[in-house]
């Protein structure tokens, strides 16, 4: 039995991928500890109620403090921010550290796994210490978010996490063929390994035919600008066939309100907004409609190279796909042609309003797409097979003495 830490720093009910690592690790007979951060009591709640009977440990870190001490977090990260927006980068920027590294350096571990921007700093920490580091990149952090966000974004020293970790890790994994190699040219080094951000088959996938009119599905943590809502709606109220739309996350501002304000009023009746739901029960919500849309914005080259958890979640529920077409996205329907469509809603509303009236008039075409797309779960994108692809890594990487 190997201790394995795994490094998160957001919540387990919000960040699915180091959860399943846990998990399967755990059940390979690991003694796994994953370590996050602790978000609000709230999510502390709901994350207890999520790992009953997992086969792992899950520790919290409070990374924020009270009194003086919460003031000079808060006032370090603001002064980091503003001298990264002036040209003189630093880390802090991206938030505290100091607890989460603490703890990290604290517990032993044969492997230490990191993922996202302050676990990675962690983990070069780790490197220097002599200790055995893996990285995982769902996301490539220096490349991502749209450019207003990206001015406080400390991208250089990003960069030079990213590349260590790349070249002195035990592996490193991501999320898709198109990211893999996109970050083994950047950084010349090795490609990394391709876990993709499958989950376990669900045992309820849709079932029966399309909806009348069908109800396009999406949803994320975050409903705000930048995730290719306004495109689509633009396409959308120029179609002819009928439809309802579904929307699923937390507003940003007001921004559900703004959605719906730039509809036609006979569109706008037609859509649905819902709050978040627990991590366990968003397939079984997900398998209640028809067609999940996957509209990732190409601009964003994090966002264009990464396959995220929507498009495979999709497939695990029987949702027939319309996926904008990222290097990402395309990867994963090239391998799946009949689970969807791939539609430009960037580049011609009309067109893409014209493709969606192609395929939103043809029941059995879309019947059809649901069908594939839980056929390529089952055969491709499951946690079931990419499980035994993440023990294998961690077997060979505790084979080898850390450097």
């Amino acid at each position: 039995m190997s201790r394995i830490l795994i490094i998160s720093s957001g919540s387990p009910c919000r960040n699915p991928r180091p959860l399943k690592e846990a998990e399967t690790l755990g059940r390979a007979a690991h003694d796994v500890t994953l370590l996050s951060v602790s978000e609000s009591p709230a999510l502390d709640a709901m994350e207890r109620e999520l790992l009953k009977g997992a086969s792992f440990r899950q520790e919290s870190v409070e990374n924020s403090v009270g009194g003086f001490a919460r003031t000079f977090q808060r006032m370090r990260q603001r002064i980091a921010r503003q001298m990264t927006s002036a040209g003189f980068p630093s880390l802090h920027a991206l938030g505290h550290v100091d607890h989460l590294r603490r703890r990290a350096i604290d517990l032993p571990a044969d492997l230490t796994i990191v993922h996202n921007e302050i676990p990675f700093w962690i983990g070069c920490d780790l490197l220097d210490r002599g200790r055995r580091v893996a990285a995982d990149f769902e996301d490539w952090h220096s490349e991502d978010l749209l450019p207003d966000a990206r001015r406080s974004r400390p991208l250089e020293p990003l960069r030079k996490l990213e590349r260590r970790l790349l070249l002195e890790s035990s592996y490193t994994s991501t999320t898709s063929a198109a990211l893999s190699a996109a970050l083994a040219s950047r950084h010349g080094a090795p490609a990394p390994h391709v876990l993709t951000n499958s989950f376990p088959l669900q045992s309820d996938p849709r079932s029966g035919p399309p909806a009348t009119p069908p109800v396009f599905f999406w949803f994320s943590q975050t409903l705000g600008p930048g995730r290719g809502l306004e495109s689509f709606c633009d396409a959308w109220i120029r179609t002819k066939q009928p439809s309802r739309l579904a929307l699923v996350g937390a507003p940003t501002g007001n921004f559900d309100r703004q959605l719906r304000a730039r509809l036609p009023a006979e569109f706008a009746e037609r859509v649905s907004f819902f709050p978040l739901v627990p991590p366990d029960r968003l397939p079984t919500l997900i398998a209640q409609y028809d067609i999940g849309l996957a509209l990732e914005e190409s601009r964003i080259v994090n966002r264009d190279l990464t396959i995220t958890n929507k498009i495979l979640q999709y497939f695990n529920a029987g949702l027939a796909v319309v996926a904008t077409p990222t290097a990402g996205q395309s990867e994963v329907l090239a391998n799946a042609p009949g689970a969807g469509r791939l539609i430009d809603f960037a580049s011609s509303p009309a067109g893409a309003a014209a493709a969606l009236d192609l395929f939103l008039g043809d029941s059995a075409a879309v019947a059809t797409a649901q069908r594939e797309a839980r056929a390529a779960a089952e055969k491709i994108y499951c946690w079931e097979r990419e499980g035994p692809r993440l023990v294998a890594l961690v077997a060979k990487a505790l084979s080898v003495p850390p450097t």
